[in-house]
């Protein structure tokens, strides 16, 4: 009897350590795999950090040319209203000719009574 309790205690033991080498066996390969992974996301975070910088620089100098050119823009438009003004002939109000012939009109009678 003590040599079958013997033999189950072996046996008993034996799956035990069989177990125990397995789920140590388990338990590196899932730490190295964490381990790696860790390691990607880091490299990963380091890398997107420094994509978001360059991003912030190139918004920051693309408002600041934008500003540039919008101003630029303004300068250029004003500039084009006071040509636009001096250059683009404006057509007389009906009540603006009708002012100006009467006066012609009152000028070329006084010469007409000064010949008379």
């Amino acid at each position: 009897m003590l040599e079958v309790c013997l033999s189950d205690f072996t046996k008993g033991l034996a799956e035990i350590t069989a177990a125990e080498d397995a789920a140590q066996s388990e338990y590196e390969v899932t730490t190295q795999d964490n381990k790696e992974a860790k390691v990607a996301k880091e490299q990963s975070v380091k890398y997107e950090t420094k994509e978001a910088a360059e991003l912030d620089k190139a918004i920051s100098e693309a408002t600041a040319d934008r500003a540039t050119t919008q101003s630029e823009l303004e300068a250029v438009l004003e500039y084009f209203e006071k040509l636009q003004g001096m250059c683009v002939a404006k057509p007389e109000t009906y009540e603006q000719r009708a002012e100006r012939r009467s006066a012609e009109i009152a000028g070329l009678k006084k010469a007409l009574e000064i010949l008379s």
